[in-house]
């Protein structure tokens, strides 16, 4: 497998989104949403430190890691297109939603 850079093409589902150049660009567009989505989840700390907010930590990590896992998967497509958005996706989230916006510091880079 190599990368490519084309409309036609398989993303995540099969015959999705096909030969169809609108549908190739709404794929996109999901795909990039998808990336911010993890990325708001990443930044975001829901519930207190109840069992109940532990649980919803919990529930939303695990939804996270699983639409990072899609994402993983949509870039094994090897379309370039799909690389580059969730790149994008990925970098405007954290720069929206964990860049210092939210006062905490990033413990993934050294000081």
């Amino acid at each position: 497998m190599t990368f490519y850079w084309g409309k036609d093409g398989e993303i995540l589902f099969s015959g999705w989104p096909g030969t169809n150049t609108s549908m190739y660009a709404i794929a996109l567009v999901a795909v990039f949403l998808l990336a911010l989505l993890v990325e708001w989840l990443a930044g975001s700390h829901p519930g207190g430190k109840s069992g109940v907010g532990c649980v919803i930590r919990t529930l939303v990590h695990a939804l996270r890691m699983g639409l990072a896992y899609l994402l993983m998967l949509a870039i094994m497509s090897f379309n370039v297109g799909v690389f580059v958005v969730v790149i994008l996706g990925h970098a405007l989230g954290y720069w929206a939603f964990g860049s210092g916006n939210t006062g905490s510091e990033d413990p993934g880079f050294p000081h």
